[in-house]
């Protein structure tokens, strides 16, 4: 992944992601995603399940699938000026997408979890480009909104470029079912990787995936949690956080800053320390190394 310095002015798209974690022999593990390496957005780096949010998300009769209203889902978000059904649309993106691109579901049908055939058969179906908003009446599924805890905002900064887009990103922590496996569609998205976000910013700093910023932040953030339960517990603990990177140049090193860093405007820490990274080896890092963190 390389940096450029082209500024891009469009504003930001909303957009929806899940941290989707499990729980491992020795504490939780994430899913990490491998974007193909032709794709526009993060092309061959290693993110979470994620993606736009589409007009299908707002619809009415999408939302009406939701298991929540509109405004108790603006209320978790904690944006003031977002539109409520703009809100519940994030909700409904983020459940969208983790199905598409993991085939993890969090919905019932009758209020039980849904039957592991039929789950096959629509992972197949939206990947043969059935729309999600079809399915969910298919099969009379409502949507788990409750399974997400809202957890940061990303604004992605217009300069320096890792991509030609720019996004407003809401991040939701959410816990896979126990009788569900991932399995990536292999199009848009080409391995799919359970790790600890120790074990996965080892793989990054020694040149085995590529991440960005977001992720490298989220995983470090991740890293005290002993367990799924204690990650979930306290994103529902406070509002989340947004997080505009400040980038600055110091010499030859350009860093990026977060709040809580003595030159970022808010001072209060948005998720975890480090409250910057720096770009240095071809790698976003903190200033003293992952080694600190990781070893």
């Amino acid at each position: 992944m390389q940096l450029n310095d082209t500024t891009i002015d469009t504003p930001p798209r909303d957009a929806a992601s899940v941290v989707l974690l499990r729980e491992g022999a020795s504490g939780p593990e994430v899913l990490l995603l491998r974007r193909h390496a032709s794709s526009q957005v993060l092309g061959g780096a290693y993110v979470f399940p994620g993606g736009k949010l589409e007009r299908s998300d707002s619809a009415p009769a999408t939302q009406a699938r939701l298991d929540a209203p509109a405004a108790t889902l603006h209320a978790a978000l904690g944006e003031s000026a977002l539109n409520p059904d703009v809100a519940a649309g994030l909700f409904v993106a983020a459940l969208r997408e983790a199905f598409e691109e993991s085939g993890v579901l969090l919905a019932t049908q009758a209020g039980r979890p849904p039957d592991a055939g039929a789950r096959q058969r629509a992972v197949a179906a939206i990947r043969a480009g059935t729309p999600f908003d079809a399915l969910l009446v298919q099969h009379d599924w409502q949507l788990d909104s409750r399974a997400l805890a809202p957890w940061s905002r990303w604004i992605t900064p217009r300069r320096p470029a890792m991509m030609n887009r720019r996004f407003d990103t809401r991040f939701f922590l959410a816990a896979v079912p126990d009788e569900q496996e991932a399995q990536h569609d292999d199009h848009e998205v080409t391995e799919a990787r359970w790790l600890k976000p120790r074990t996965a910013l080892a793989q990054y700093r020694d040149r085995q995936i590529d991440l960005a910023p977001p992720q490298i932040v989220s995983l470090l953030h991740l890293l005290p949690f002993g367990s799924v339960a204690a990650a979930l517990a306290d994103a529902r603990t406070r509002p989340p956080p947004l997080v505009e990177p400040h980038t600055l140049q110091h010499g030859a090193e350009r860093m990026m800053c977060y709040p809580g860093d003595p030159e970022y405007p808010v001072a209060a820490p948005a998720l975890t320390r480090p409250t910057r990274l720096v770009w240095r080896d071809e790698r976003f890092q903190p200033p003293e190394g992952f080694g600190p963190w990781i070893d």
